[in-house]
């Protein structure tokens, strides 16, 4: 499994769904909280172009928000991503 990144903030409702979506299939996500560490918001503004978060990546692949992993559930794609069968889009 690749591992998974997820930018994010501790009152961040999306944050939460997102989470525990990941948590229901079993992936472990490294946190990186970036409402306490300005120099990690940063970061993730650099590298996804967007200052909202939840930012989720699954190994190299920038998912984006929950919407984006919402619907890579819906449409069947986020179980072969996670098991890194899936493509770049």
């Amino acid at each position: 499994m690749p591992p998974v990144r997820m930018y994010c903030t501790r009152i961040c409702p999306y944050c939460v769904r997102a989470l525990n979506l990941l948590g229901r299939k079993g992936v472990a996500v490294d946190k990186v909280f970036v409402d306490q560490d300005p120099e990690r918001r940063r970061e993730m503004v650099a590298i996804t172009g967007r200052t909202s978060v939840p930012q989720i990546f699954v190994g190299d692949r920038h998912v984006g928000g929950f919407d984006e992993l919402s619907e890579l559930e819906t449409g069947g794609e986020l179980d072969r991503l996670l098991a890194g069968e899936s493509g770049n889009h």
